[in-house]
């Protein structure tokens, strides 16, 4: 079968390729996985207060003994003294080093956007000079993209660096703002104009002379975090001290952003797993009525759609760390375009990390919300974690991108693929668009997950008519519909998650047989009756968007066709699945 690209998800058969599952972890992954929660949990929870209370030099000490451990070289190769670790490795103690909110915020800081610039855009010599003290925690690092004035709108950065006369540093002007471990990084990846317009990386050392870094921010969550604005004055930054090339610091900015949104994603979905955990072990002691809150139906639905979300998202996560992985294992790393080709590699799965980063955000929301309504007043208080959990989540919705440009990337990154031949877009959505409106749909399925495999393959078809609807209607215009774009997202990501969460489960029928796979099928069931749900709500409402009249009640006629109707008892099935949780008293699936 030919490798997977990126978006193809839309078109292919639910099920028609194998993908990593967090099942096929290896011993030597679970040991890492190990090593970054048994860390977590001794080190970094008990002092939790301390943290959020910004006691000095604490966050910054506990960076370091997680480098001791080899925690933040996970990504740098061995020839700069890394473990070179592979994609789902990296997400897997990214997931582990979730516990703590800001803990992870900072790590994650350090050893993604702080390193991975260098580790794929840097030449011999800064990855020499730089990744060892990366790794190791003798250097901190720290990512200067944001500004006052440019947020989501990372192109329109003001900072300027102006080549010194005799040609040997270029100087740096301008403000940062909002950058996480500013306080304590040694070193600062900064992105500037050069000569006003090209956009360049530069790595800066937090002791050149004409840096100010400015006070720490006051935060709703994360507030153990390091947050502030870093001012440039004619920053002298040595000209062997640029990154990559003059004028293509955007190839860096967004390629880094991607893994971003991808590490965000998983440590989402790792953060959602831990509250999860707090939360049903609370819902069992507690009681009510002399029962115990987990016994009532609504507190068994309420867990049992924590979890449901949860294992979408990691089913979604880990099938693009397999992807990468496969891909990066095919480049031969001795060719002198080596690196070139992985940072393609990471680049084709652009639409995917943002499906995810936007998911795995959304999903802690969720989990954290109800779990401070399971908690009841006790959540509303300092003493329990979902008072925490609750402030820290918020922030994970505007970082890496905020949500709703990253929902506008995601259609607006299938069409172009669609628009270059990368993907057989058009051939398929214009056999879609011939079944629905003659009424010959073929879609076939069997097995223990029929049903909704069938849902599954007919949400995509839905989800592309209404898509072509909009795309006929809007053309050249459609990146300005934002709504119509945001619309177009969540079916997307409602059919990634289907697809996700089903081609799992299948495999583990496949490997282990349904009697073993009861609840597993439950909770597959209950992601494609709850998507189901949104394609068919908000597919109606993007073609009302596209259509009007007798011309949108043929399109909806033709749209009902295609609308994934799943009889299901999602109330029997999300029993069983929050038996399964009480049981085990956390997320064990």
């Amino acid at each position: 079968m030919a490798d997977y690209r990126g978006g193809a998800f839309m078109m292919e058969p639910v099920g028609s390729r194998q993908i990593f599952i967090p099942e096929h972890f290896t011993e030597e992954q679970r040991m890492m996985a190990k090593t970054a929660s048994d860390f977590v949990e001794k080190e970094v929870v008990p002092r939790a207060e301390e943290i959020d209370e910004m006691k000095p030099g604490l966050l910054p000490s506990l960076i370091k003994k997680a480098a001791e451990l080899g925690l933040c070289s996970i990504d740098i190769p061995e020839k700069y003294d890394g473990l070179d670790q592979d994609k789902a490795t990296s997400m897997l103690v990214a997931e582990k080093m979730a516990q703590n909110g800001t803990f992870s915020c900072a790590v994650g800081a350090h050893t993604g956007i702080g390193t991975l610039p260098i580790v794929y855009f840097g030449n011999e010599e800064q990855k020499k000079k730089y990744l060892p003290l990366l790794g190791s925690g003798e250097k901190l690092s720290a990512y200067a993209l944001t500004e006052p004035t440019a947020g989501s709108d990372a192109m329109s950065i003001r900072t300027k660096a102006t080549l010194s006369e005799d040609g040997k540093y270029y100087i740096l002007n301008g403000t940062k703002q909002f950058i996480t471990n500013a306080g304590f990084a040694d070193m600062f990846i900064v992105y500037a104009k050069v000569d006003g317009d090209k956009f360049t990386g530069f790595i800066v050392d937090r002791n050149a002379e004409g840096i100010t870094i400015g006070p720490e921010e006051k935060k709703m969550g994360i507030k153990g975090s390091s947050t502030t604005q870093i001012i440039l004055e004619n920053v002298k930054v040595p000209v062997e001290d640029t990154l990559y090339e003059i004028g293509k610091g955007h190839k860096i900015a967004f390629n880094i952003l991607n893994i971003g949104r991808f590490k965000l994603g998983i440590g989402a979905i790792g953060g959602s797993k831990n509250l999860l955990g707090y939360t049903v072990k609370y819902a069992k002691q507690r009681e009510q009525f002399n029962t115990p809150l987990a016994q009532f139906g609504a507190i068994k639905d309420k867990l049992a759609r924590m979890t449901t979300r949860i294992y979408a998202g990691e089913s979604m996560a880990y099938r693009v760390a397999g992807l990468m992985d496969e891909s990066i294992a095919k480049i031969d790393k001795n060719l002198p375009d080596a690196q070139q080709k992985i940072i393609d590699a990471i680049e084709e799965y652009a639409l995917e990390d943002s499906i995810i980063k936007v998911y795995g955000s959304e999903c802690l929301d969720f989990v954290a919300d109800e779990a401070v309504q399971i908690y009841g007043g006790y959540g509303y208080t300092a003493e329990y974690p979902a008072e925490k959990s609750y402030r820290d989540s918020r922030i994970n919705r505007i970082f890496e991108g905020t949500n709703e440009i990253n929902r506008m990337l995601i259609p607006g990154t299938l069409l172009k693929r669609g628009m270059k031949g990368q993907l057989p877009l058009m051939d398929y959505s214009g056999k879609v668009f011939k079944e629905l409106t003659s009424g010959s749909i073929e879609v076939q399925a069997d097995g223990v997950l029929a049903d909704a495999v069938r849902a599954a393959e007919l949400a995509k078809k839905a989800t592309m008519y209404s898509a072509s609807v909009a795309i006929q209607k809007y053309m050249a215009n459609l990146q300005k519909e934002q709504e119509v774009l945001i619309m177009m997202a969540d079916m997307m990501i409602a059919v990634y998650a289907m697809d996700s969460t089903l081609c799992r489960v299948l495999q583990l029928v496949s490997e282990k047989g349904a009697d073993k796979c009861a609840v597993q099928i439950d909770v597959a069931n209950c992601v494609v009756a709850d998507c189901a749900d949104i394609i068919a709500t908000i597919g109606r409402r993007l073609l009302g968007a596209s259509a009007s009249g007798d011309e949108l009640k043929k399109h909806i006629e033709a749209f009902d066709r295609g609308v994934p109707f799943f009889a299901y008892n999602t109330v029997a099935g999300r029993r069983n699945i929050a038996d399964r949780i009480i049981e085990d008293e956390k997320y064990n699936l």
